[in-house]
């Protein structure tokens, strides 16, 4: 198996730069489209064969070092009482969100080897399919991502709701966002116990607090997963958008390798974070819709301000965007892997 991505989890010698993107399977791909036209994002989630079928879409048409599950941030709602689902064209629709400290007595506590058990069967497919291919990236919400989705209903361009909920309801924040943490350690044990290789944290939305509400109210709820999957031995990823001034924290919240977007230049935001941990990152999504003699140029800037240092993993600074030309992405991979041979 190739094994570049787990080795530069733990800051190991490596022999090319490992590749591999956040919503790599996706709407940029026409074998995704082509399922889509057929069943909805839940169902393909909710059935493992159609989630492994996806997951392996772009192992085998780009040359990517990882494979990452298909699945969905909030698949845990639904067990835990928070109805929802996609509309088109807007997202996720929670039906009823949290908007009162009542409320957060409707999130319940369940077993997620019960209540999402379908995830941790196509782990078990995905690891029996990738036994000679590439590791398998397992994932989870971070608990103040998790919470804002609940509290706003769906996405949010200043999370107000959020906001005005966490400060003057701090109490029912904190019982909220103590019930994701725990259930989110659990789960993400579990993908682990299921074959996982590697688990990314996505705190997508955390950018959005000012560095003294991040410790208050975010840090120790995200540190709580951290903490509860540091004796799996698996590699452990901790991403964010907007984190500029968030990144040191983020560090002491957790994560054996740090996700940076692409609004600071990546030997800059490793400074910040420490060269004690892993990096990775960070082009900007939108330079894959660019002709590819602008593209290139802007990823051997990333390459060569990692310089060549153990533990940085090229990726996006978010996922892959749906208007992507597959053959950009497929480029792309194979210009990180040839990148100062």
């Amino acid at each position: 198996m190739n094994d570049r991505f787990l080795r530069a989890c733990r800051r190991e010698s490596v022999d090319r730069v490992p590749v591999w993107f956040m919503r790599q399977a996706g709407r940029y791909m026409s074998d995704y489209r082509a399922l889509r036209q057929r069943y909805s994002l839940l169902e393909i989630c909710r059935q493992p064969e159609l989630a492994v079928a996806v997951t392996l879409q772009p192992v085998d048409v780009i040359e990517v070092d990882a494979a990452i599950l298909f699945s969905d941030l909030l698949l845990p709602f639904t067990p835990m009482g928070l109805d929802f689902d996609f509309v088109k064209g807007e997202g996720p629709a929670i039906s009823h969100p949290i908007r009162h400290p009542a409320d957060v007595d409707r999130v319940r506590q369940v077993e997620p080897r019960d209540a999402l058990a379908h995830v941790l069967t196509t782990i078990r497919l995905l690891r029996r399919e990738l036994s000679t291919k590439v590791p398998l990236i397992g994932f989870g919400g971070a608990p103040f991502t998790l919470a804002s989705y609940a509290i706003e209903g769906g996405p949010s361009t200043t999370y107000a709701k959020t906001k005005a909920f966490m400060y003057e309801q701090p109490a029912a924040w904190h019982a909220l966002c103590d019930r994701f943490a725990s259930f989110m350690a659990d789960y993400l044990r579990a993908q682990v116990e299921a074959g996982a290789q590697a688990i990314q944290v996505f705190d997508s939305w955390v950018g959005q607090l000012a560095r003294a509400d991040y410790r208050e109210y975010a840090l120790p709820h995200t540190r709580r997963i951290f903490e509860a999957l540091a004796d799996t031995g698996v590699p452990t990823i901790h991403f964010g958008v907007n984190t500029t001034v968030l990144l040191a924290d983020m560090k002491e919240a957790g994560g054996d390798v740090i996700g940076v977007d692409w609004r600071l230049p990546i030997d800059e935001a490793w400074d910040l974070i420490g060269h004690d941990r892993a990096i990775q990152g960070n082009l900007d999504p939108t330079r894959l819709l660019a002709p590819t003699d602008r593209l290139l140029p802007a990823a051997d800037d990333v390459l060569r301000r990692a310089g060549g240092r153990p533990g940085h993993i090229f990726n996006l600074g978010h996922g892959i965007l749906p208007n992507t030309p597959l053959e950009h992405v497929q480029r792309l991979a194979r210009h990180v892997h040839e990148f100062g041979l």
